[in-house]
């Protein structure tokens, strides 16, 4: 989302004049696009600005002038933390006002001081955002869905993201006709909690199965994805389209957290791992050959060995192509964060090692069940080496065959000759698949 989120805010400052520098070094504005799951997340900003303040300094001699602006999660949580410990920066914007960054800058450039604008305005800041005028490839993001209202203990989500909003439905579909018109083949649908999605359609409030059907209708837009995922919002409609929508890819993200039910139920999930479980096979019932994702959070407070293992039996009882896990890490104004239970460090670094070599166990097992089969192949850009080119199957594996640069933006088969822990090698067998079709 702070992909997306990035390419708006260069959208809305070309008018500006303003396009897009390869680094700091030089530039006349700055923009820290910031996140706030995570604590280490969050130092680095500070890190960053203590960098790009050297940077200022350093044009200000020479008798020029860097604005220097921080935008995202943090400086939502933090904006008065980041003004009294970073005073050189001029701007702080939270994710929800960024369509306001052209008048932003015109007041940092008029007067001395921060400008701060992190409050959740009431126009929709999508309906004041310039038309996205080029991608650097064939993949998009798109997003349709802000917010959260679920309340997960550990996460401060609502609080820098603000309540759920859905994008209407007919200007998610418009924003996705221009992005395939620039060349996207594939969109990824964005959002804090996506399958929440409830944006305004044809006959009233719709659903995210339905917005996949519409998107599908959409010619040349090969590939549908969609992250991230709640358990508690995947109904019926969405997984009957992963059975019934061919562009919809077999790869769901969905997190989990933990499995333990008395764990879950401390982090305000409102599902149980037999609720998951139950979920994960219904869908694998709907599209047997589709790949899982998940998210994990260990040491969560109040979490005991106990708790921990029936994380690792949850894991071992599904089956992961891939996984993120992370230490519980203690974000302020969360009700985890004053919880009693905290569990030690050392104790969530063991937990986190144990469970990541479960995970990539997994991961390897996933790929290397690969190996021989033929896979189509959305190429999206050139490879490491010489001659190579790289691209994602439809379980998002990288995959790396020698191939002819004008692959780049098509889908061709290939078959999988090895696999790699997190990759695969290839042998390209096709000419597009485009091409094929044409030619029959």
């Amino acid at each position: 989302m702070n992909v997306y989120d990035s390419n708006r805010m260069a959208d809305v400052l070309t008018p500006l004049g303003y396009a897009p520098a390869e680094a700091p070094d030089g530039a006349d504005m700055v923009i820290l696009n910031t996140c706030h799951i995570r604590d280490r997340a969050a130092e680095k900003v500070f890190s960053e600005l203590g960098r790009l303040r050297v940077l200022k300094q350093a044009r200000e001699a020479e008798g020029g002038r860097m604005i220097i602006a921080v935008a995202g999660c943090v400086a939502q949580a933090e904006g008065a933390e980041i003004v009294a410990r970073a005073p050189y920066v001029d701007i702080v914007l939270g994710p929800q006002t960024y369509h306001r960054l052209p008048e932003m800058v015109a007041r940092a450039s008029r007067a001395a001081g921060a400008v701060i604008e992190t409050d959740f305005p009431a126009e929709d800041k999508f309906d004041h955002l310039p038309e996205a005028s080029a991608l650097s490839g064939p993949t998009a993001f798109l997003t349709i869905q802000e917010g959260c209202d679920k309340f997960c203990s550990f996460c401060v989500v609502p609080y820098t993201r603000g309540a759920e909003q859905s994008r209407p439905q007919a200007a998610v579909i418009a924003e996705a006709r221009r992005l395939v018109a620039l060349g996207a083949r594939e969109i990824t649908l964005l959002g804090q909690n996506v399958n929440a999605w409830h944006g305004e359609g044809p006959a009233g409030p719709s659903t995210l199965g339905r917005l996949v059907r519409a998107l599908a209708d959409i010619p040349d837009l090969a590939r549908i994805r969609y992250t991230t995922s709640h358990p508690r919002d995947m109904d019926d409609d969405l997984i009957a389209a992963h059975r019934d929508v061919p562009q919809l890819m077999p790869f769901l993200h969905l997190p989990v957290q933990s499995g333990s039910d008395r764990i879950l139920a401390a982090m305000n999930r409102r599902h149980t791992a037999a609720d998951y479980v139950a979920l994960i096979d219904r869908l694998r019932a709907a599209r047997p050959d589709i790949a899982l994702s998940s998210d994990f959070i260990v040491g969560h407070p109040g979490e005991t060995d106990a708790d921990f293992d029936a994380t690792m039996t949850l894991v071992r009882n599904v089956g992961f192509a891939q996984a993120f896990s992370f230490k519980y890490s203690a974000r302020p104004g969360t009700p985890a964060a004053a919880a009693p239970g905290q569990v030690p460090e050392a104790e969530k670094d063991r937990r986190l090692q144990e469970l990541q070599a479960l995970l990539r166990e997994q991961q390897a097992a996933f790929n290397a069940d690969c190996v021989g089969r033929i896979v189509d192949v959305l190429f999206t850009g050139a490879g490491r080496r010489p001659g190579q080119i790289s691209g994602r199957t439809p379980w998002l594996q990288p995959v790396h065959p020698i191939g002819p640069d004008s692959l780049i933006g098509q889908i061709a088969r290939v078959k999988i000759t090895a696999a790699n822990p997190n990759s695969l090698n290839a042998t390209l067998l096709t000419q597009p698949l485009e091409q094929e079709r044409t030619q029959a």
